[in-house]
């Protein structure tokens, strides 16, 4: 058997390096193979890989994953665990450790990262049964968000100071103003095509391409759809329905380019326009969701109609960006008049 190889049931199988090659291009091809994992055998690593691969669809489920299942194996490796020997009480150990340097919500998706990889080797008969599944993360209760928003004014002047005597400012108040007035997530907005930007009837409407592969359509606000059509007659590209929607520009010309813009890109713009407008550091890509839903529900908006517009699987989720309780929390705290 050459050095290319690994034995599974007198069977050869494809080494490490080579099942990590044929990742390549899903985010997770580039790391060092884990020693726990490759000490198992070619099938160990074969199913390792396919978790990451076959398992994980979503793109940043799989870095937050592989980053957590790697500081993992690292700990293991360097106290000599083997993977058929870890038990309940190891894991536990770990996550306690992870306790003392993480918050409790990362710890709580390390420890879940970790318990899918072990039920995916289950299923896959690497081993007979998941040493994490009865370890208990910390416990954690969200009740209030984190999101930094913005009020409806300071919003309304983030979009006004953006200048649109060009192309450029066109698509970023365009883009801004998707989030804000359809509670989209930055990674849905940047892959929008021009077509998902389309007519029903008289109105505007904007597909989203949400977490699970699942398409989500909102009407467009009539702010989004004056922004929109600006930008895309600008642009030029209403004919072009399977390109970018939002497209990267040439930083020397100024002019867009076939590709869409990135999310980095994205919180760049963002940063830059806020700061110009005199907003808070704070504002990120994410606020303009939370502004949103806060803006919406402060004007009369119900939560389960919120959660329909920003595709939340549950209330709760929904309630967390909700901040019209801020304002009158600090009149009741005025009240205490010493």
């Amino acid at each position: 058997m050459t050095a290319s190889t690994l034995s599974e049931n007198n069977r050869e199988v494809p080494s490490n390096s080579l099942i990590l090659s044929s990742a390549n291009g899903l985010g997770f091809a580039g790391r060092p193979f884990p020693a726990l994992i490759a000490r198992a055998g070619g099938k160990a690593a074969r199913r390792f890989v396919e978790y990451f691969t076959a398992n994980i669809r979503n793109a940043n489920t799989r870095a937050a994953y592989a980053t957590a299942v790697s500081r993992f194996c690292a700990w293991a490796e360097a106290r000599d665990f083997v993977l058929e020997r870890l038990n309940p009480v190891i894991i536990a150990a770990y996550v306690e450790e992870l306790g003392k340097v993480l918050a409790p919500p990362s710890v709580k998706q390390h420890l879940a990262a970790i318990r899918m990889l072990f039920d995916w080797l289950v299923l896959g008969q690497v081993i007979p049964m998941n040493p994490a599944a009865s370890v208990r993360g910390p416990k954690h209760v969200v009740k209030r968000g984190k999101t930094p928003v913005l009020s409806a004014v300071d919003a309304r002047t983030l979009l006004d100071s953006i200048p649109v005597n060009g192309v450029v400012g066109l698509r970023d108040r365009a883009l801004i103003g998707v989030m804000v007035y359809s509670f989209a997530r930055v990674s849905a907005v940047v892959g929008m095509k021009v077509g998902d930007y389309y007519q029903n009837g008289k109105r505007g409407w904007i597909r989203l391409l949400e977490k699970g592969g699942k398409f989500h359509e909102v009407p467009a606000h009539h702010n989004a759809e004056l922004y929109l059509d600006a930008y895309v007659t600008s642009a030029g590209i209403a004919d072009d329905r399977k390109g970018a929607l939002f497209r990267s520009a040439d930083g020397r010309s100024g002019r867009l380019t076939d590709r869409a813009i990135g999310r980095t890109d994205v919180l760049r713009m963002i940063k830059r326009r806020s700061k110009a407008a005199e907003l808070a550091k704070s504002t990120s890509c994410h606020t303009f969701r939370a502004t949103g839903i806060t803006a919406y529900l402060a004007n009369g908006g119900t939560i389960e109609n919120a959660q329909a517009i920003a595709g939340h699987e549950s209330p709760r989720t929904t309630k967390l960006y909700d901040r019209t309780k801020d304002e009158l929390t600090l009149d009741e705290i005025e009240r205490i008049l010493i």
